[in-house]
């Protein structure tokens, strides 16, 4: 799909629609909107009195040929109150104007009426928005696909705008990158293993200039990292450990920031068997991991100015006669003891491994994402994604990238008291702690091997799975934006 700016009167845009956001109470909207009834006709206004328009967000009325403009259809959309109209709700208003009407056999799509104030972010959230609404998760149906026909989105301007440009590449890029997280997320496990996922991100590196070091199971053991290995046991799939590299940095020896991504493309709980419904959705434990390469893909597009290094460390978590056992315990690559007690909280077992990997390379700082506790699912719901942090000016720079980005953290304690939880009588430390709290109690687990180095967490076990289509659950792409816009500023 091509998108673009284009400068003109939005009544002379040739286009097979044009999009037009309304507001529900903006006087500012007035002088327009009497244009626009009077190019229809009074047509506007007889739907008002109707009640057949009304401009609640996400709304939209298709206007069939409208004689005076030169698009072929008039889509209005509802963009809600003007003061909830923020570079969000901008995002949340295109992905579901354009996902209504993609099905309709429109090849070119103009946009105009966006960015009125703050303009640079709100044309970037409207593409992101555009451009996230066509991805679909259908992709191994054979019949009854859903359609988009959308070739190209226009985004028209009365004027020239100073950075515009910039910002609709800069949200495709953002926008692509969602996509590919959530396609890759989608991807059933007998179609993405550890082996297949290395071999995506080697041409994804290929493809974006990255750096690339795929560690097999032998590399793992010379370098000693027995939790990722006792995890990966159980499966015949061998496990692999993913080291994608930007060097973006003008000063060749600057500190990396380390991205770190949990990537189990397959958990059914290992010997700590999980229920049948619980595994259903178990392809996607693999979010983190797949966030990270996403990430890493826009940053390489972006040519972002920092040395950015993506960690993966990639396993299935499968019962078999190998597998690890509740009760066994395993040395990790710092050398830290760990008595598993629960096979299926695996996931920061290997990201133990990960972070240490990690701060061997003395970065500026870390960020971990992961699909890591159902506590953090409870305690937060599927809104908000865990946030936590062991250093202050790190954790404000995350929450300040997530309200460019739009998506909603929340921190959560990491005070001492939850490492109490995992003290073990036969180890240095244990997995898993007592019932309540565990999204801090697994946090704590993690802090162990970053020790002092400024570090963020995100759980995003609650948001990486949207509930959309009657109960079913599509992936999200939850983070991707974030960690661009985190790494960019």
């Amino acid at each position: 799909m091509n998108i673009r700016l284009v400068k003109g009167t939005w009544d002379s845009i040739e286009c097979d629609a044009l999009m037009i956001p309304l507001f529900e109470d903006d006087k500012d909207q007035e002088e327009f909107t009497s244009t626009l009834d009077q190019k229809l006709d009074g047509l506007l206004s007889e739907l008002k009195s109707t009640k057949e328009w009304k401009a609640k967000l996400g709304r939209i009325s298709v206007i069939h040929r409208p004689d005076q403009l030169a698009a072929g259809r008039l889509i209005l959309v509802g963009a809600g109150k003007r003061k909830d109209d923020n570079t969000q709700s901008v995002r949340s208003l295109m992905m579901q104007a354009v996902g209504q009407v993609k099905g309709y056999n429109f090849k070119r799509l103009a946009v105009y009426g966006i960015g009125q104030a703050d303009s640079d972010l709100s044309f970037q959230a409207a593409v992101e928005g555009a451009v996230i609404a066509t991805y679909e998760g259908d992709d191994y149906k054979t019949t009854d696909r859903a359609l988009n026909f959308i070739e190209e989105i226009l985004f028209v301007v009365d004027k020239e705008t100073a950075g515009v440009e910039e910002a609709i590449k800069r949200g495709e890029i953002l926008g692509e990158a969602t996509n590919l997280a959530r396609r890759l997320i989608n991807e059933p496990g007998n179609r993405v293993n550890p082996s297949s996922l290395a071999q995506t991100a080697t041409e994804l590196a290929d493809k974006y200039s990255l750096e690339i070091e795929v560690l097999g199971e032998p590399e793992m053991e010379k370098r000693e990292m027995g939790a990722v290995l006792a995890v990966a046991r159980g499966s015949d799939e061998p496990a692999r450990f993913i080291v994608l590299r930007h060097r973006g940095a003008p000063e060749s020896d600057a500190k990396p920031i380390v991205l770190v991504g949990k990537g189990v493309t397959f958990d059914s709980g290992g010997l700590s068997l999980k229920s049948p419904q619980s595994m259903e959705r178990m392809k996607s434990d693999k979010a983190g991991a797949c966030v990270v390469l996403a990430a890493m893909q826009a940053i390489a597009q972006l040519q972002i100015k920092r040395n950015i290094v993506g960690l993966i460390p990639a396993v299935e978590n499968l019962p078999s006669g190998r597998a690890l056992r509740p009760g066994d315990v395993v040395r990790s690559m710092s050398g830290t003891t760990i008595e598993v007690l629960n096979t299926d909280a695996e996931g920061r077992l290997i990201l133990a491994d990960a972070l240490c990997y990690g701060r061997q390379l003395e970065p500026e700082y870390m960020v971990d994402v992961a699909t890591l506790t159902g506590a953090c699912v409870i305690a937060l719901g599927d809104f908000r994604a865990g946030l936590f942090s062991n250093n202050e000016e790190i954790c404000q720079k995350l929450l300040q990238a997530s309200e460019r980005s739009g998506e909603k953290f929340w921190r959560l304690p990491l005070d001492d008291e939850y490492r109490k939880e995992i003290e073990s009588s036969i180890a240095d430390i244990k997995n898993v702690g007592g019932r309540w709290g565990g999204a801090s109690i697994a946090a704590k687990f993690l802090e162990e091997f970053v020790e002092d180095l400024p570090w963020c967490h995100l759980d995003i076990a609650g948001v990486a799975l949207s509930k959309e289509n009657q109960g079913f659950k599509t992936p999200t792409g939850f983070g991707v934006r974030t960690l661009v816009e985190m790494v960019s500023s």
